[in-house]
């Protein structure tokens, strides 16, 4: 006859913990909160995943952006008058006994920004894809036009016969000098003036990040002799992403119209919001800045300030994107889970069937699936669909799943409308942008409500 080697008080003790486990109700809820934590070693490594694959969405933007061009920023037209400066030195000559006196010539410059600047901008947008990713970019027309006064540097120390008006030229800064689609010509008055670059022009090009483009001689005696230089330019771009303008005149104006639906108003200045508009087909702006508006003068001297705080105009915006979407829904992975598992749990609660910790974990990971299926299959198709897929595909398999452990078709059907309902209602707050928050406070709410009421008449202290 075989005889145990385990001693009777020892199979007792495992016996007694062993029923614990199964029927009583707090070791079923730590089981499963340990189950949902354990999940989230997965799902964090999920997350990982999707901002692994953005970062890549970045790099392949900012290479398309490269190559099409980049954001645009203007920054001008604004007069480079030069001038002369004069220093002197005295030595003392020992033979003479006397000083004499040494006089020296320096060109100094100074920038006179516009009396009146308007600008009218023109863009035609659309999307450009590599692979499974996408950039906003567009093809823009801006027409600028104005006029300056006539230039009295007499409050600048400087007097009328220092300056040189035949070496006065027109400076136009711009961040995107490769998008640059067409010659630039000048006119002034009644005369044409082109552009070239001028990397030496002054300093402040380093620090603004910007490129510099001046005009050959203008006509100095019309810069001297008359009262009102009016001036017009056409510039036309390959950009991306964002176009700005810095408000130099001293009344500076901006209408800007395109054919994109999702424009996002950046800067120190939005637009008038009685003539703004956007629709599906597009959207049309106005921007006024008066100079009391901005913190600086319409002269400088030596060199020509950075003021790139002070622009504004449009972001084409790719609105929420395929991967802050999926980012987005596996933040409510862990709501997923814990709500799933907690349906679980009240099922085997109430109605005394036995599911092990094993069936709650490949509930759990089949859960986590849903993630990678959405990730995977959006980068190949739109995000309704990829989310309808994988949604699909999971309820599908944990409906099936629940069925052989619950062994009741009511249990079953209950599991997977609830957790369509789940991801129906994750799908709404990803969607939303305003009422993300209030609509999913009042869904939540709803789900606490309903578990409370369902969960009234368990003794939970038959333990």
């Amino acid at each position: 006859m075989e005889q145990s080697n385990t001693p009777p008080q020892e199979s007792t003790t495992q016996n007694k913990f062993t029923n614990w486990l199964k029927t009583s109700i707090t070791a079923r809820m730590l089981m499963v909160g340990f189950l949902v934590i354990i999940l989230l070693i997965p799902l964090s490594y999920i997350n990982s995943l999707i901002r692994e694959r953005s970062y890549r969405q970045s790099d392949v933007v900012r290479e398309i952006n490269g190559k099409w061009g980049n954001n645009v920023l203007v920054y001008g037209p604004m007069l480079k008058i030069p001038y002369k400066t004069y220093t002197e030195t005295k030595t003392y000559n020992e033979t003479t006994k006397t000083y004499l006196t040494e006089t020296k010539t320096f060109i100094k410059h100074a920038y006179i920004f516009p009396e009146k600047l308007d600008a009218e901008v023109n863009v035609n947008s659309k999307t450009l894809n590599r692979g499974n990713f996408e950039s906003a970019v567009f093809t823009t027309k801006m027409d600028f036009s104005g006029h300056f006064i006539a230039t009295d540097l007499s409050s600048k120390d400087i007097k009328e016969e220092d300056i040189i008006w035949k070496k006065a030229t027109v400076i136009i800064k711009t961040s995107n000098l490769k998008g640059i689609k067409r010659e630039m010509v000048l006119k002034l008055n009644d005369a044409s003036y082109r552009f070239q670059t001028n990397f030496n022009s002054d300093n402040s090009n380093k620090q603004s990040n910007l490129d510099v483009l001046e005009s050959g001689f203008i006509n100095a005696t019309q810069l001297s002799d008359t009262n009102d230089d009016a001036f017009s330019i056409s510039m036309a771009f390959n950009g991306s992403e964002q176009i700005d303008i810095i408000p130099i005149g001293k009344t500076t104006t901006m209408s800007m119209d395109s054919n994109w639906a999702d424009p996002s108003f950046v800067g120190n200045y939005l637009p008038n919001d009685e003539t703004k508009s956007i629709t599906k087909d597009g959207f049309k702006a106005d921007w006024k800045v008066l100079q009391i508006n901005r913190a600086f003068s319409q002269q400088h001297l030596n060199s020509i300030p950075n003021l790139n705080r002070f622009a504004f105009g449009t972001k084409f915006m790719v609105m929420v994107d395929e991967y802050q979407k999926s980012e987005r829904s596996a933040k409510y992975g862990f709501l997923v889970i814990g709500l799933t598992f907690l349906i679980f749990f009240l099922i085997q609660t109430m109605s005394k069937i036995h599911i092990h910790p094993f069936q709650y974990l490949m509930i759990g990971l089949a859960l986590t699936m849903f993630y990678t299926l959405l990730v995977s299959i959006s980068e190949h198709s739109n995000f309704l669909k990829a989310y309808l897929v994988a949604g699909i595909s999971v309820v599908t398999l944990i409906t099936l799943y629940s069925k052989s452990i619950l062994k009741s078709f009511k249990f079953s059907s209950f599991i997977g409308v609830s957790l369509s309902a789940l991801y129906a209602f994750i799908y709404v707050i990803i969607q939303l942008e305003n009422y993300a928050l209030l609509v999913g406070s009042i869904g939540l709410f709803l789900i606490l409500a309903s578990v409370m009421f369902v969960s009234r008449k368990i003794d939970w202290h038959n333990d």
